[in-house]
């Protein structure tokens, strides 16, 4: 019944009372921001409770969008990414916990998501195993981890990102340099830690 009808639209609908297009707006955009909020906090529980709220905030006409600022997407994302941030603050003993396959088959894997061709931390991520550059991207610090996760795993743009955010285009592109410089880091560490005990045994072997 919605399916050609705008973000923008379905939104005033469901600020003049239509509960179906509320339902069509959540069908549309529940997954991507579950995606988000799972790829930040590491944990399926907070992602799931953060895509509530995000849904919640809309029903209760919380918040004005302004298309003129963004796009309703950055709105939305906007909102989950400060649901997850208090989550964590709120929680000191929070842990990353491992992820497992849950995100969904139409998601294109995380690994192919980071791999920028001819850099160096495409060449890691091809070799490395989903599980691993997932944990590696939790440990970022959150202003980190965050760009990563929208411009690398969401696929947004520098500008919306910025808008997203709240910063300007050229602090997105250089935490995002430095974001990727540091996950080369400790993916070259993981590498070398996984491969060192193998190297010992065909060492120690070839004396047998």
């Amino acid at each position: 019944m919605h399916s050609n009808v705008s973000d923008d639209e379905l939104l005033n609908l469901i600020r003049a009372g239509d509960e179906s297009a509320f339902v069509a707006l959540y069908r549309r955009k529940q997954a991507v921001i579950y995606r988000f909020a799972l790829r930040m906090s590491g944990s399926e529980s907070v992602a799931e409770d953060v895509t509530q709220e995000v849904f919640l905030h809309l029903m209760r006409g919380n918040g004005n969008f302004d298309s003129a600022r963004g796009s309703f997407q950055s709105y939305l994302f906007g909102i989950a990414r400060n649901q997850v941030l208090r989550r964590i603050e709120r929680d000191r003993t929070f842990r990353l916990v491992s992820l497992d396959n849950s995100e969904g088959g139409n998601d294109a894997p995380l690994t192919e998501a980071l791999i920028v061709a001819g850099d160096l931390l495409g060449d890691l991520t091809r070799w490395e195993t989903i599980e691993s550059v997932r944990q590696a991207v939790l440990t970022l610090p959150a202003h980190y981890r965050e760009v990563v996760v929208l411009c690398d795993l969401h696929e947004v743009s520098y500008q919306e990102a910025a808008e997203i955010l709240g910063c300007a285009i050229g602090t997105v592109r250089s935490r995002l340099h430095r974001a990727r410089a540091i996950l080369v880091e400790r993916l070259q560490t993981l590498n070398a830690a996984q491969t060192r005990p193998a190297s010992a045994q065909v060492l120690s072997e070839s004396f047998i």
